[in-house]
């Protein structure tokens, strides 16, 4: 039962720059998986559905995604896992968080504007980690970059080999369809936004006179002949290779279009890979065991608003997950049982009986978890390698309502805790400071502080350019640098200090000076240590 539920799941996340389609890529998967029987679009047009892996109000408004969404679907007799991130570089910290949790990726690359910004910054992790990578360029129906053209580019400016998988005729304008080198299969190209379309011709041979009818003679001709030019040019696709991080197949097509989205999802199904082993601080943990593991990636509060419920996303690395069983919480060392745990469909949720290696589930949570807690059947193990930044921009919350000091204090406390920014404390005063890796995020935090919680605030600026956690293996010393330095230090969550310098060279002159001190720049979550 576990070998065969493992091998039925595919986990990934899809990630892109902002504006690539990424969000529409996984509507139309979605459809294809019977889960919606109609897209919506993320650009907002009163008469169309919202998309339905948007859900937050703010995301509705203002047309992007700010939160990773988990879904999930069945395909081909297997079980699909999607993790949407948002493409935002101010929630980057969101999504490089939720690779952690996949297994596999698909990068969407705008075929008009090729290789952008957040697309490098999201290879790059994915390549630390050896992340399997299907990249979708997208917008074929656009005048875009020729096709040879973005092939060399997603080379040269994401460092991985890549091979076509499938093969585009035409571009823009002249957009006829794709030929899918994989399957030896022809799909013309027909505008079709909502529904699922099946144009599909079996093709023996390019040389078939099929295709001149069906493309024209010139298209036809063209089309060989780029045929030719990439399976001379580019090697033959190498599942291992793939598999290992090193190639990436690409696929073209238009997403709101509904088109090449078939033969990606396909393919997808039959070379990524099942749920993979992770490392834990005291061993690697093989999903096919038969105890059941899990990790937190994300924590997200008021999913739904009416309800004002926290939802820690568990991502299953091992064995079975039952509800109503008891499973022991590492950090806390306590045991947790969960009444309804859920499964998702971006903003529709379902209580699941049971969950396997690959599945991600919502836990509802009355305070317990935080980002990087491990479940287990009783041994004392930490999931590592979830990543944490310091942040970039700080500024001082200031509460405009004082009769809503409560509801201010509880929703900056929960949303520092979904890792939307994070909070320091400065005494005297009780000073909140919250720092974030980008400007937009500001603007969330005071949104959904007033949606969720009624509490109105504004931000002042600060001149603090970097947090650094302090430490030292001398109290004494420690002691003497936190006294003269109080007007720098705050506190995070945890209660460690956290030495708020104005630039470089404040923490160069004070480790002059303090040499017993040492400075940390990344903020580890208190289950991790040096081994992670």
């Amino acid at each position: 039962m576990l070998s065969r539920e493992v091998k039925k799941r595919r986990t990934f996340g899809i990630i892109s720059h902002p504006d690539a389609g990424k969000t529409t890529l996984t509507e139309k998967l979605l459809l294809f998986g019977g889960a919606i029987q109609k897209a919506g679009t993320v650009k907002r047009n009163k008469a169309e559905k919202t998309a339905t892996s948007d859900f937050m109000e703010i995301e509705k408004q203002r047309g992007i995604s700010v939160a990773t969404s988990v879904m999930g679907f069945e395909y081909l007799d297997h079980k699909i896992n999607i993790l949407d991130t948002p493409g935002h570089k101010d929630f980057a910290e969101d999504t490089y968080r939720t690779l952690t949790a996949v297994d596999s990726v698909i990068l969407v690359v705008d075929s008009v504007k090729g290789v952008e910004e957040q697309t490098r910054k999201l290879m790059q992790v994915c390549r630390m980690r050896h992340t399997p990578v299907i990249i979708f360029i997208n917008k074929m129906d656009r005048e875009g970059k020729e096709h040879l053209d973005l092939l060399d580019e997603l080379e040269n400016e994401l460092n991985i080999s890549v091979r076509p998988l499938s093969w585009p005729i035409g571009i823009g304008s002249t957009f006829k369809g794709v030929y899918h080198l994989h399957k030896h299969k022809l799909n013309l190209y027909s505008p079709n936004k909502k529904a699922i379309s099946d144009d599909y011709i079996p093709i023996d041979s390019l040389e078939d006179q099929q295709l001149d009818e069906l493309l024209g003679e010139k298209a036809a001709t063209t089309l060989r002949d780029e045929v030719e030019l990439v399976d001379t040019v580019y090697e033959p696709f190498d599942v291992s290779l793939y598999r290992s991080g090193y190639l990436a197949p690409v696929f073209f097509g238009s997403a709101i279009n509904n088109f090449g989205v078939q033969e990606l999802l396909e393919t997808f199904i039959e070379i990524a890979p099942e749920p993979q082993p992770r490392s834990t601080d005291l061993r690697l943990v093989d999903p096919y065991e038969k105890k059941f593991t899990g990790f937190v990636f994300k924590i997200h509060a008021n999913l739904d608003p009416k309800h004002r419920d926290r939802i820690a996303f568990c991502r299953i690395c091992s064995g079975k997950f039952e509800r109503n069983t008891f499973y022991h919480h590492v950090r806390l060392d306590k045991k947790l049982k969960f009444a309804s745990p859920t499964s998702f469909m971006a903003d529709n949720k379902s209580v699941v009986e049971e969950a396997w290696p690959g599945d991600v589930i919502g836990l509802y949570d009355s305070g317990n978890f935080k980002i990087g807690d491990t479940l287990t059947e009783g041994e004392i193990m930490n999931f590592v390698g979830i990543p944490s930044f310091s942040p970039e921009i700080f500024k001082e919350l200031e509460n405009t309502d004082p009769f809503k000091t409560k509801q201010l204090e509880k929703g900056i406390t929960q949303l520092s805790d979904e890792g939307v920014a994070q909070l320091f404390i400065q005494n005297p005063g009780n000073r909140k400071i919250i720092g974030t890796v980008g400007e937009l995020q500001f603007e969330v935090i005071q949104f959904r502080l007033l949606q969720e919680y009624g509490a109105s605030c504004r931000f002042i600026s600060m001149s603090t350019s970097k947090a650094n956690w302090v430490s030292s293996e001398d109290p004494e010393a420690l002691k003497k640098f936190l006294r003269s330095h109080a007007s720098k230090i705050a506190y995070d969550k945890e209660d460690r200090p956290v030495f708020l310098a104005g630039s470089q060279w404040d923490i160069d002159y004070a480790l002059t000076n303090y040499p017993k001190i040492q400075f940390h720049e990344t903020s580890e979550w208190d289950r991790v240590d040096a081994k992670a």
